[in-house]
């Protein structure tokens, strides 16, 4: 199911969303202009390697945050800025600019640390705004339980399109992570795919996006607004 939009407008401009999509798009932008053992180099010294988080946590901290912005290649990198532009810009509308940003970068470091945590010797580098958009996704499920994905579906050679509830959507995404990371937990699967960075972001997302999101006032009445006329 490849999600098309959603059916909640925002209503003021996402201007931290539409930040954070541009820093990713211009790091990646840097990447492509490496060559490969230059690259190499970089993914390495900026990418979130677990044995090195342990090792040496003072030093490799910053990666926690560098890894965020870095990506594999050009579908890793355009698959999370299309599901960030689709869900990002309801969840800053929200929570607001400055708590947006910091909730943001948060469930990219609860997604990091949960990771690598899991798998402490790795020595792959973890890349990718996978994590901090899947806090994303969990704060929509929360925030915006009523709210309809418009999806592309395939159905076998012809491919149509439906309204999917929110919360049947990103469930349904959060049980297949949850199922693929079981699954590398026990050496069942082999993948680049850091599936527990995902799980981890999300439950970030959907515990604590109530506590960013600032209250609404309630309504107010007078005295005058209980008579009939």
């Amino acid at each position: 199911m490849l999600p098309l939009y959603d059916t909640i407008p925002s209503r003021r401009w996402p201007l931290v969303n539409g930040l954070l999509i541009f820093l990713n798009v211009l790091v990646f932008l840097f990447e492509s202009s490496l060559r490969a053992a230059a690259l190499n180099r970089f993914i390495f010294a900026w990418g979130l390697v677990p044995a090195r988080l342990f090792l040496d946590p003072f030093g490799a901290w910053p990666t926690i945050f560098s890894s965020m912005f870095l990506h594999g290649g050009w579908f890793h990198l355009l698959s999370n800025m299309w599901i960030l532009f689709i869900f990002g810009d309801n969840v800053e509308d929200r929570l607001g600019h400055l708590r947006y940003l910091l909730f943001y970068l948060l469930s990219g470091v609860a997604a990091a640390l949960l990771q690598a945590f899991l798998l402490p010797f790795s020595r792959v580098p973890m890349v990718g705004a996978s994590g901090a958009i899947a806090g994303v996704l969990g704060a929509y499920m929360l925030l915006f339980p009523h709210s309809r994905i418009v999806s592309l579906i395939p159905f076998f050679f012809f491919i149509t399109t439906a309204e999917i509830p929110a919360v049947i959507y990103l469930g349904f995404w959060f049980l297949s992570q949850l199922y693929s990371g079981l699954f590398s937990l026990a050496g069942v699967q082999a993948s680049g795919i850091a599936w527990w960075a995902h799980i981890g972001g999300f439950l970030f997302g959907l515990l604590t996006a109530g506590i960013f999101a600032p209250r609404r006032p309630r309504p107010r009445y007078t005295f005058y607004d209980q008579w009939p006329w």
